[in-house]
């Protein structure tokens, strides 16, 4: 049987005076995940910041699959674009480093 676990990895640039608020919507209790969670196959959020360019944190959302990714973001399309401008002051950039499936 093939693990077909999918994740969705980005990288974002937060303003320096945001970051209480960024981790609020982007921890792996926060805002989005709470969207997340209403949707069938999703497994988890891990927030990283980096450990030299502390405005630097990237998110690992993880799936059980592209399928179930995909499902979500046409099912909730709408909350999804919402929360997305919301979020847009809290950084300099945002940057999608990839979609990855488990085992490559």
């Amino acid at each position: 049987m093939t693990d077909s676990r999918f994740v969705y990895i980005w990288e974002y640039r937060v303003q320096p005076s945001s970051e209480a608020t960024f981790r609020e919507f982007y921890g792996p209790d926060g805002v989005w995940v709470q969207l997340f969670r209403r949707a069938e196959g999703y497994i988890g959020t891990e927030l990283y910041q980096d450990c030299s360019q502390r405005d630097r944190f990237v998110t690992v959302d993880q799936w059980e699959s592209e399928e179930a990714f995909r499902s979500f973001r046409t099912r909730f399309a709408a909350e999804f674009e919402q929360l997305d401008e919301q979020c847009e002051a809290l950084t300099e950039s945002e940057t999608p480093l990839g979609k990855f499936t488990a085992g490559g």
